[in-house]
């Protein structure tokens, strides 16, 4: 790695970023004191290096499937099965609009709310996703774009129940069938949040750029003329992903400036204000700038954006939780490892789930279970037994 990484005339801390990853993390692949990363960061480590053959990073070795197979919530295979399911008849009985409506505020309440929120949707995922498909179907004019409404929203609760396990496929399975039922319920808003998820998927991918960036352009102007609290909110959201995008792939003043144009926005929401599901308010697009400082290379300004954050303020635990790895990151790319620590505990406390699931989380942990700082070497071994590394 360390041959191709020089061949491009990348430092290591340059290759790290592009990955998501340390230069310390680069350093340990290249030295031999980690061992070899999962299946999917080989990828878009050869990705990186303009390679076409895996074999010219790893050699002959063989790759296990067990080994770059990550961890997998016990209902995965329900939900799988559910998405993979295609009835061919409507039913008899299709689900009222409302009752439906009803039923995904509530899935979406648990999910911001509670420490397991896999665990709290998991039950319910599978109905939901028959009842709203027979709906969406049966139903006509008004209560079926409402149905179709909440046929992507569920959508989007099986995209994030699945991200981060080992079926990358279902991501996009369920990101792309959210967009098509937000289209056929002909609904700005709808569009709206398909575009954020879309844009997720996208980007954690490290894939289509520019069309990612088009299509949140495309919906902002759409939703531009609107002046209700949604829409402004929503307004907000699509040039907070145009920022994110562009941060990601390092185009630093059109990151900000797009930046600048959600925080516009979501200064002429009512106070307090935050999105019943998308969670959008002033706090959101303040949170993120942590991120696009670490997707910059840039953890010294990332922790200076920390210092104005309340994570309490944050109206989700999924999100807390999120946000509080993300300042972990920040301070242990700049040495502070037991802060980090002490942030990861933080967020395990606040969402079990989200914690379990972070890939952010598992490369630091794994990192610091080598050689652990003394005071914090106990807490970083709970830690990886949480994130099931060690047992």
């Amino acid at each position: 790695m360390a041959y191709y990484r020089e061949r491009t005339g990348r430092s290591r801390a340059v290759l790290g970023g592009l990955v998501g990853r340390s230069a310390e993390w680069v350093k340990g692949l290249e030295t031999g004191r980690l061992g070899l990363p999962r299946l999917p960061m080989l990828i878009r480590l050869a990705d990186v290096l303009g390679l076409d053959d895996l074999a010219d990073l790893v050699g002959d070795q063989r790759l296990s499937r067990a080994a770059y197979t990550k961890h997998a919530h016990e209902s995965l295979d329900v939900i799988r099965n559910s998405l993979a399911a295609y009835p061919v008849t409507a039913g008899d009985d299709p689900m009222p609009a409302d009752v439906l409506t009803g039923r995904v505020e509530q899935a979406w309440r648990l999910w911001h709310t509670k420490k397991h929120e896999r665990g709290a949707v998991a039950g319910r995922l599978p109905g939901l996703i028959a009842d709203a498909r027979a709906s969406a179907r049966a139903l006509d004019g008004a209560e079926r774009r409402q149905a179709s409404r909440q046929l992507a929203q569920v959508y989007h609760l099986a995209q994030l129940y699945t991200t981060f396990q080992p079926a990358p496929e279902l991501v996009y399975l369920t990101s792309d069938r959210a967009m098509h039922a937000a289209a056929d319920a002909d609904d700005p808003a709808a569009i709206a949040g398909a575009a954020w998820y879309l844009n997720h998927v996208w980007r954690d991918a490290g894939e289509a750029a520019d069309a990612r960036v088009e299509l949140a352009r495309d919906v902002a102007d759409m939703l531009r003329p609107g002046k209700s609290a949604e829409q402004l909110a929503l307004f907000s959201l699509m040039h907070l992903a145009i920022a994110l995008s562009h941060a990601k792939v390092g185009r630093e003043g059109d990151a900000w400036r797009h930046h600048d144009e959600a925080e516009r926005a979501a200064r002429g929401l009512p106070a307090g204000y935050a999105h019943p599901w998308l969670m959008i308010g002033r706090g959101m697009v303040e949170h993120y700038a942590v991120t696009m400082h670490l997707d910059l290379q840039k953890p010294g300004l990332a922790l200076r954006a920390a210092d104005r954050i309340d994570p309490a303020a944050i109206p989700s635990r999924t999100r807390q939780s999120r946000y509080l790895v993300e300042v972990a990151r920040a301070h242990h790319r700049e040495g502070d490892d037991v802060a980090a620590v002490h942030l990861m505990r933080k967020a395990e406390g606040i969402s079990a789930d989200t914690f379990a699931f972070s890939l952010f989380a598992r490369s630091m942990v794994a990192e610091l279970l080598v050689s652990p700082p003394a005071t914090v070497a106990d807490e970083v071994r709970d830690l990886a037994r949480s994130l099931r590394l060690i047992v």
